[in-house]
């Protein structure tokens, strides 16, 4: 396990208000600012939230419709109320920052049958349901739990809830406007504040959704079993935090890290195999339709094919290669007959056994494709031989495919069986020292906290659909979306990396970024495991790809310097162990220039290796030219950056 830094921890202490008290229960943020209060207006449990005095959240509901029809948090009155404090700074096992401060206080409401738990932060609150031991074993069919602003006029970007696998762009609208959205939702706030909603550690209950109940109002909606089912209450009996973060610039949004203190510390005891690294693969000339997952004669998964990334990994600073389609079960409707997949049978072309040795010959690790079609019990069926081969192999990677929109044919990805069944292989995989990329997953919650094998994830309109999405691929906006509200939910698999442009297979489909974009984005948009996805011909020789061999994937701090959401994005990051930064800025259709300070450098001169778009540069005409130059520079400079159309600029900073 890390070693946990504790810098104070906080004292207990007990204040019981009566259940006729006059008084509101309140908690405060340890700053003072933030000010969580809980009503029983007419028996209702409701909470609200101001800041600087300044009411953000009018009351707003809280509780659980039960199947039968019966309401936990109505008709009840506070019997009373636990305060503590708690503050200490702990150490994460990778992560945009190495040190995070944990500093709260924290306030428990309790009532007849319903307690309910806040943790106020400087920057937000948390907040959950404790359900008593006395109520048994019991079925939600919803929670009521209510977003009630004060004002209206707010602005939200939000995911359509009808896009499977959270692959869906962002809206930008009015409250009213929403009629279902998966968390994270970020509001624009017309107080010039910044909130996003979301939860954290999310175990054995359903994923919680958003609905637009009014101009100011948001409500929950939980996915449900096909039962109609929202959550079985069995042995667990705390729910998933509710979380607020609540700032004064788009950039402290990410700069959070209210969800993660919010979930378990680490729970492996070893973590050293818990290493983050850049990969590539043979991926990317399956999606432009180059070569094939199943077995033929264009198949992509062969012995000689692998081993050309195996080298070309070795020799530039890339710690592992992705191969998909190596196993059996490919061949026809794969999805429709997904007990034909193998997890430890290749196919003939693939000599699995060559491929790892050659792989640790070389140093380089394999993340091996586990795609499950949805079919978690057919999994399961194999996954303690799987992991052991792998693990016989001293292999620790692998990234799961969950391609369906049923597991297992009955439920959904984000219900409490599909939320359970994910995690189980979280879980189990820590049992064989192997981290997983979690594809087609439940949106994560911070529980990469607690399992640090659970390195990333999917759940977003990835690069891939600009391979061969009928809409000719994801919009220049939509990277300066992203990390606003899927990267606040944590580590995103968004596979960048593209050099080479062209799409003949699907001419009408395409990357719409520029090659310094594709570079900027190894800083912007976070998750310890990056790929670098084109084909590894598309790198050599190329002065670009200089920059992904260098820049690392675990940080010591990071700072969002300046951002727009939807229109650009400027953060820097600091190498853990090291000294350099790495800097990203990125922007939509719109060229824009930007003046960057560089205060966040310590005192001293730089080298600062800097990857930009050129004047000719345009996502639409010239998306692979780009110029490198060197500077020095310090501290007390500004940088100039011009951005193309869908353009970036990437910078390493080097102490000189």
């Amino acid at each position: 396990m890390k070693k946990i830094v504790v810098l104070l921890s906080g004292v207990l202490a007990l204040a019981a208000c009566g259940s006729h008290s006059t008084s509101e229960p309140v908690a405060t943020s340890p700053d003072g600012r933030i000010k969580v209060s809980v009503q029983t207006e007419g028996g209702q449990l409701s909470y609200s939230i101001s800041q600087d005095s300044e009411i953000l959240i009018v009351p707003s509901k809280l509780g659980f419709e039960l199947m039968g029809g019966n309401i936990l948090g109505d008709n009840t009155e506070i019997l009373s109320v636990t305060h503590s404090s708690h503050k200490e700074t702990w150490e994460t096992v990778w992560g945009e920052s190495r040190l995070i401060e944990d500093n709260h206080n924290s306030m428990i409401v309790h009532t007849a049958h319903l307690d309910v738990e806040f943790r106020v932060f400087n920057d937000g609150v948390g907040f959950r349901y404790i359900f008593p031991d006395d109520l048994g074993e019991f079925r939600i069919r919803e929670e009521l739990t209510e977003y009630k602003f004060a004002r209206a006029d707010h602005k939200i970007w939000w995911m359509p809830r009808s896009e499977p696998y959270y692959e869906a762009y962002g809206n930008h609208t009015t409250f009213d406007e929403i009629d279902c959205a998966y968390t994270p939702v970020t509001i624009t706030g017309a107080d010039g504040r910044f909130y996003s909603i979301h939860e954290a550690a999310l175990l054995d209950f359903a994923k919680v959704n958003l609905v637009g109940s009014d101009a100011s109002t948001l409500k929950t909606s939980l996915t449900k079993w096909s039962d109609g089912t929202g959550v079985y209450v069995t042995d667990t009996r705390t729910t998933p935090w509710r979380t607020i973060i609540i700032t004064d610039r788009a950039g402290g949004l990410i700069e959070s890290h209210l969800m993660l203190n919010l979930n378990e510390p680490c729970k492996i005891e070893d973590t050293s195999w818990c290493k983050p690294g850049k990969y590539i693969g043979i991926w990317w000339e399956l999606h432009k339709y180059m070569r094939t997952w199943y077995y033929g004669p264009q198949h992509g998964a062969t012995t000689e094919r692998t081993k050309e990334y195996i080298d070309f990994a070795a020799a530039h600073n890339i710690q592992a290669v992705l191969v998909e389609g190596w196993n059996k079960g490919w061949d026809g409707n794969w999805m429709k007959n997904s007990t034909g997949f193998s997890f430890t049978e290749a196919y003939p072309d693939y000599d699995f056994d060559e491929v790892m040795k050659y792989a640790a010959s070389k140093g380089v690790q394999m993340i091996i494709h586990n795609e499950t079609a949805a079919n978690t019990e057919h999994y399961f069926s194999q996954i303690d031989s799987a992991y052991a081969l792998y693990q016989k192999y001293g292999m620790h990677y692998i990234k799961t495919g969950n391609v369906n929109l049923l597991m297992d044919g009955k439920e959904e990805h984000d219900g409490q069986y599909g939320v359970n069944r994910l995690h189980e292989v979280v879980e189990k995989a820590a049992q064989y020292q192997i981290n997983v990329d979690e594809h087609e997953p439940c949106i994560p919650t911070g529980l990469c906290r607690t399992w640090p094998n659970l390195m990333t994830g999917e759940a977003i309109r990835g690069q891939e659909h600009d391979a061969w999405e009928v809409d000719g691929g994801n919009k220049p906006e939509h990277q300066t979306v992203c990390p606003f509200i899927r990267g606040l939910a944590g580590p995103m698999d968004y596979t960048f990396g593209t050099f080479d442009f062209s799409n003949p297979n699907t001419p009408t489909s395409r990357v719409k970024t520029t090659i310094s974009k594709q570079l900027a984005q190894y800083v912007v948009i976070y998750s310890p495991l990056q790929m670098a996805s084109d084909l590894y011909e598309a790198y050599e020789g190329v002065k670009a790809f200089d920059f992904i061999s260098d820049v690392p994937t675990d940080w010591e701090q990071t700072k969002v310097l300046d951002a727009v959401i939807g229109d650009y994005i400027v953060t820097a990051r600091q190498e853990r162990g090291g000294s350099d930064w790495y800097l990203g800025a990125i922007t939509d259709e719109n060229a824009r220039t930007l003046d960057v300070p560089l205060s966040f450098l310590e005192k001293g001169k730089w080298m600062a290796q800097i990857y930009e778009d050129t004047p000719q540069t345009s996502y639409e005409t010239s998306p692979e030219t780009y110029q490198y130059r060197e500077v020095e520079v310090s501290a007390k400079d500004v940088l100039n950056i011009k951005l193309a159309t869908s353009g970036g600029c990437a910078i390493r900073f080097i102490k000189k």
